[in-house]
């Protein structure tokens, strides 16, 4: 996407006048914004004829559109875009919202993945959209792993953790699993597994296997190298990205083309899909980020803007990503410094923790 600000530099005063009105109104009301209203609100005395000259020279610059043949004027995602990177004033943080993210951060709860469920709780409720939040990996040195069956086709993956975090997987195991052999799947893993990350013992378990094979039965092994694929990928996948507040988005959703738009939104939010792009998407610039329409990769096909930002741990380095997810008439200016704060907080409550 070209940087816009040239193009509002070489606008006239009248002109950035009428195109900020005109977006603000918008992302006010969701509604298309009429040359009659403009002429009681302009700085300037001037005719509804004159506005509406300067209306359809930003709709021939691709700036705004026209729903309806006798309809006011919209923001098109173009100038949606010139509008966010020259125009926006961002707001300060209300004490009201800064204290409402603070009480979910509050506590003693060692429990990463608990408070960041609450950060998300509570972001959805500020923002009244929803709210995305990537959680970290868990990289502390695992202490113990311990495997329980729970069916034929079921099982249960206990992992505890150096720092005393504790997770519990649910997985398919390879058919023919006994009790027996998931005992000693589990002694085997623990013997290699001291000191190792969970990013880690995938690589020794691959050489333990090859270089013990004869002293591991089959089964055990088979569950061993299993377990392996489980930890490094499928459990990161569905357990990394919270969404909440979907609720929010069917609030101002009063056409057809809006409930599909949403529909399709709710689809993706559900297979929480590509949850690595969206932690490069936050990556890729320096604290917060807007992404609107068609510039969303991952949300694309449901019209909708995000706005991401990205939280540290201790030694600087991006672990996870907070944001939340509506129409393109959010309203920026208010929604950019709450996520900013979040991912602020964020980062400080993992870093006291570690």
């Amino acid at each position: 996407m070209p940087h816009l600000t040239p193009l509002i530099d070489d606008m006239n005063a009248r002109s950035r006048e009428v195109f900020r009105r005109i977006v603000e109104g918008y992302l006010e009301t969701g509604a298309p914004v009429g040359s009659r209203t403009l002429t009681r609100t302009l700085s300037e005395q001037v005719s509804a004829a004159t506005i509406r000259n300067v209306m359809n020279d930003l709709e021939y610059l691709g700036l705004l559109g026209s729903p309806h043949v006798s309809a006011g004027r919209v923001p098109t995602q173009l100038g949606l875009r010139m509008f966010v990177d020259g125009l926006l004033e961002v707001g300060d943080l209300s004490g009201e919202d800064r204290s409402r993210i603070d009480q979910t951060l509050g506590g003693n709860d060692d429990d990463v993945g608990a408070m960041l469920d609450r950060v998300g709780s509570a972001l959805s409720g500020v923002t009244q959209v929803a709210s995305l939040v990537l959680t970290p990996k868990h990289e502390a040195p695992i202490r113990h792993i311990e495997f329980v069956s729970l069916s034929s086709t079921r099982a249960l993956v206990v992992l505890v953790f150096a720092d005393g975090h504790v997770e519990n997987r649910i997985f398919t195991p390879p058919v023919g699993q006994t009790p027996s052999s998931m005992r000693e799947a589990a002694n085997f893993l623990n013997a290699i597994a001291e000191g190792q990350t969970l990013s880690s013992l995938g690589g020794v378990i691959t050489r333990e296997i090859k270089a013990r094979r004869r002293e591991i039965d089959a089964l055990a092994a088979e569950l061993v190298q299993s377990g392996a694929v489980l930890w490094e990928n499928e459990g990161e996948h569905n357990e990394r990205l919270i969404v909440r507040g979907r609720g929010n988005l069917l609030g101002d959703a009063d056409q057809a083309g809006d409930i599909d738009r949403i529909r399709s939104l709710f689809d993706d939010l559900e297979r929480k899909r590509d949850i690595a792009q969206f932690l490069e998407l936050a990556e890729d610039g320096d604290g917060v980020r807007i992404f609107i329409g068609s510039e969303n990769k991952l949300f694309s096909l449901s019209g909708s803007s995000l706005v991401v930002s990205p939280y540290m741990n201790a030694d600087r380095k991006i672990i996870g990503a907070v944001g939340v997810i509506g129409p393109t008439r959010l309203n920026y200016g208010r929604i950019v410094p709450i996520v900013n704060y979040t991912a602020q907080r964020v980062g400080q409550m993992i870093a006291d923790r570690t």
